[in-house]
């Protein structure tokens, strides 16, 4: 007599691992398996640890996108204010970086989370952005405030540039 359960039981756990492997060799198609099977609500046999690391790795990357675009805004802020030897020959790609990043941030920032989040880091990258800055311009760490000149408000709006 055939078990027919433990058939069906023993063909889920081969898919499962299947879809395992099929993680490490070819992650599109294991999007798109686990994608069809969560349209299908089949999920039992979801690759649950590889989900949960990809989710989770999805939002770190959009949390790093926000920092490193609000690192290069305020950074370009303050070349456009501080690097006043510079500003005549390049203070206007200066502005359009400025516009580029903040566009970037803009569509981030339709997530409040990752808005709050930007808010919440303006310290870090203040002093990330001033420290680049200093290397890259050769000005006295002195020339520079302590913290942030701009406000987080001003740093997103297309109308904001420093005099």
């Amino acid at each position: 007599m055939i078990d027919h359960k433990s058939a069906a039981q023993s063909q889920k756990s081969m898919q499962w691992e299947e879809l395992k492997q099929l993680y490490d060799q070819d992650f599109v198609l294991w999007i798109e398996r686990t994608t069809e099977q969560i349209r299908r609500g089949e999920m039992k046999n979801l690759d649950w640890e590889h989900l949960l690391t990809e989710i989770e790795d999805l939002g770190r990357e959009q949390r790093n996108q926000v920092e490193s675009y609000l690192i290069q805004t305020v950074k370009y802020l303050l070349m456009y204010q501080y690097w006043l030897t510079e500003k005549g020959n390049c203070g206007r790609g200066w502005a359009d970086e400025i516009d580029n990043f903040r566009l970037e941030l803009e569509i981030l920032f339709q997530s409040k989370t990752l808005y709050n989040y930007g808010a919440s880091r303006l310290d870090i990258i203040y002093d990330k952005a001033k420290r680049s800055v200093i290397k890259k311009t050769g000005l006295s760490v002195d020339r520079f405030p302590q913290v942030c000149p701009y406000t987080f408000a001003e740093i997103i709006d297309f109308d904001f540039l420093p005099v």
